[in-house]
């Protein structure tokens, strides 16, 4: 029928002298009304779910420790001062231009020194092809859109568990997927003897998605000397790490320590991958800013493989977004600002591990008979606590609290005004 009005309605415009527009058949009506008729509401985000359901609730006891976003003690979102200043100086004085495909050339040299380490030899030697990207989402989308293009066959192996939207990535870029083991449930840490009898029974250079700090959701990181035997044991393989960095400081407080896995690999002379976020140590979550770096064999390589990059990017965006990039490049090329956010940086680490300690006590004080010891020993800004989905519904059902089902604490929601709240609620649905 709304092809008829419109009809009807072009009609009326043209005027009655003019000749009529031809109907249309009946067939061809049904056609255009069932065009998307078959298509089903798409499953929701088990994260961002989380959210919706915490907002649509009344309670005034509400607490939402699902969102991958850092509060303070108040539970309010966080804009740094280092920030602050960076868009200060930016008000008034910069245009807000295209940049290049390949997005801002100082945020891409920043990035790198931070990666890569601020006396890269790689750096100086020109062998890594960077690109912005739309955070670490987007640098994993373009990287696994370059591997389906150049390496058609091969696969990628991720870790079990993972950030559920890794499979999403790789899914969509039409990229065989594997596991490899991670996590040790029993134990709540990792399952060193399963992950490397994983990465000894893979093909020969297979590609590996590899966490570099805070793995999320599981909190739990390789000590450093098992992240040397799993290089030596790549190297043996000649498989490819492709690390996924979304919280290098936010997950020690310190980023050369947070970027050790990368260094190790560096210095047993693999060449890597590497996403690059700054959503979570810089807040800049709705910017969209992140970096894409490939360390190549020489500069020639390296000015191809960027180059690819960026054809890859063009149909899909064009070019990223200029005002998360000026924040970045004004924070860390200015060393006295850079001084300002690694004290804000560690500032943010600093709180969630008090809260990790706050909340394991309070859960000892109850008198729980279980271990609570993963809570501590984990870090960054997930907890896998070990409760099953049933306890989960029971937090929601019963306190009003707000998880997503795979137990994942978000310990950035967690306040010095509801820890005790959340342990007590935690003890009565795992007593």
């Amino acid at each position: 029928m709304a092809l008829y009005r419109r009809a009807a309605s072009a009609i009326r415009r043209r005027g009655a002298g003019a000749l009529p527009l031809p109907l249309l058949p009946a067939r061809a009506m049904a056609m255009a009304s069932s065009l998307f008729g078959h298509v089903e509401p798409a499953p929701k985000d088990p994260i961002l779910g989380v959210t919706e359901a915490f907002l649509a609730d009344p309670s005034p006891d509400k607490v939402n420790v699902g969102v991958g976003a850092y509060r303070d003690d108040d539970g309010k979102p966080v804009v740094l001062d280092c920030v602050r200043e960076a868009e200060r100086r930016i008000a008034g004085n910069l245009n807000m231009e295209y940049l290049p495909m390949g997005g801002s050339i100082h945020m891409i040299e920043e990035s790198l020194k931070l990666a890569y380490g601020e006396d890269s030899e790689f750096i100086k030697d020109k062998r890594i092809a960077a690109v912005q990207a739309l955070s670490g989402t987007g640098a994993c989308r373009l990287f696994a859109d370059f591997q389906k293009r150049f390496l058609p066959d091969s696969q990628i192996y991720i870790p079990t568990p993972t950030w559920s939207n890794h499979h999403n990535i790789w899914r969509d870029a039409q990229v065989p997927q594997r596991t490899f083991s991670y996590y040790h449930p029993e134990s709540r840490g990792l399952d060193f003897a399963g992950l490397m009898d994983d990465i000894k029974n893979a093909p020969n250079g297979s590609f590996f998605l590899l966490h570099a700090c805070a793995h999320n959701p599981t909190g739990v990181d390789p000590t450093e000397e098992q992240w040397r035997e799993i290089s030596y044991q790549f190297k043996l393989k000649n498989h490819f790490p492709f690390f996924d960095m979304a919280y290098q400081g936010f997950a020690s407080g310190d980023p050369e320590r947070d970027a050790k896995a990368i260094r190790i690999f560096l210095e047993d002379g693999h060449q890597i991958g590497c996403a690059q976020s700054y959503a979570k140590n810089m807040g800049l979550y709705g910017q969209r800013a992140g970096c894409l770096s490939i360390l190549c064999e020489d500069e020639m390589q390296a000015v191809a493989v960027k180059s690819q990059l960026q054809q890859i990017a063009r149909p899909m965006y064009s070019n990223p977004p200029v005002h998360g990039a000026l924040v970045v490049s004004i924070i860390l090329s200015d060393p006295e600002l850079k001084n300002v956010w690694l004290g804000e940086v560690k500032g943010m680490a600093d709180r969630i591990i008090g809260m990790r300690k706050a909340l394991r006590e309070n859960l000892e004080k109850l008198g729980s008979p279980l271990s609570w010891e993963h809570v501590t020993n984990q870090i960054g800004m997930f907890c896998y606590s070990g409760m099953t989905p049933e306890q989960v519904d029971r937090l929601t059902s019963e306190y009003h609290i707000y998880m997503t089902r795979n137990g994942r604490i978000s310990m950035a929601g967690v306040t010095t005004g509801n820890v005790a709240y959340l342990a007590n609620a935690i003890h009565d649905v795992t007593k």
